[in-house]
């Protein structure tokens, strides 16, 4: 299927994909603040509120950009459209758990959720891509995986809230890598698709006198109203941003947003940070550095091969 992404653009840095991509993850760091804000709100409301008011940016920004022929298309492609409904689903329940650990003071669990990430996307790579792992690689996994046993071990319970983040965006980047559309697109492609049943809720819950967008104060109705914004800014920032950045940077910069939550829910929300903790951030952070090695190794390896 064609498509109108924009045109390639040369593997380097610029300083304008920086500049994007850095206000992308600050925006993504301070997200928590928010969340907060809304965290009296049942989470399902503000999800509600996320994916309809995201539609409207969504849309104003392909519009300006000239960039609709993809979701068109994608809306006449019954293929298109399942596997959009699939990573629908996923970012979906992505910031249900995003929003419920805000609100229930674990802010904690989503910076680790997102600090392993990355590692967990590499040992999809492995499990379902077939790609060879390095050494580096094979040790960071087994260093986030000791981090999730000692937290484990600790609580007594897996660190649902975290693994639950980092399985639902790792394979959401994986199966939104076979859209054929580019990343603005797919965004509004995805909420435009919840935006029925997200709808449908809100004027239940408002019918029922159990929502807070116009039966609840000025401040709760404001602060629905700029969920799009909290949502859909960053993200199609970022998606701006990324293109004109080489792989291996992009890699790098990930760790900004989690780092921030991590800083945040220790010395402002002052979450407790106990001995398990303790020991498994240190691992997890050590598990990174050599996840980033790795990864700025094989994209010079590549890079010289060209």
């Amino acid at each position: 299927m064609a498509t109108d992404r924009e045109p390639l653009v040369k593997n380097e840095d610029s300083p304008r994909g920086f500049a994007f991509a850095l206000t992308a993850y600050l925006l993504w760091g301070f997200l928590p603040f928010y969340m907060k804000g809304v965290a009296h709100i049942p989470a399902l409301e503000v999800i509600a509120h996320r994916i309809v008011w995201s539609v409207p940016i969504a849309g104003v920004v392909l519009l300006a950009l000239g960039r609709t022929a993809d979701v068109k298309r994608a809306l006449r492609t019954p293929s298109v459209l399942a596997m959009a409904c699939v990573t629908a689903a996923l970012i979906t329940f992505n910031w249900g758990i995003y929003v419920w650990a805000i609100a229930n003071d674990r802010a904690l669990d989503t910076a680790l959720g997102y600090f392993i990430n990355p590692l967990f996307s590499i040992f999809m790579g492995a499990v379902l891509l077939k790609e060879k792992l390095s050494k580096a690689q094979i040790a960071a996994i087994m260093l986030a995986a000791l981090a999730v046993a000692v937290l484990t071990y600790e609580a007594g319970s897996l660190p649902w809230a975290s693994l639950g983040l980092t399985f639902t965006w790792g394979f959401y980047a994986y199966f939104r890598k076979t859209l054929p559309v580019g990343p603005n697109q797919g965004f509004f492609l995805e909420v435009l698709l919840l935006t029925p049943a997200a709808i449908a809720y809100i004027i239940y819950i408002e019918a029922t006198g159990q929502g807070h967008f116009l039966l609840g104060n000025t401040y709760d109705t404001v602060m629905l109203a700029c969920a799009g914004f909290a949502t859909a800014v960053p993200l199609m920032i970022y998606a701006n941003g990324a293109k004109l950045l080489r792989l291996s940077t992009i890699g790098i910069m990930q760790y900004i947003a989690p780092t921030m939550i991590f800083l945040i829910a220790v010395f402002i929300f002052k979450e407790p940070f106990g001995t398990a903790r303790m020991i498994a951030f240190p691992m997890i952070w050590l598990a990174l550095v050599l996840y980033s090695i790795s990864m700025i190794r094989q994209y010079r390896q590549q890079e010289q091969t060209r």
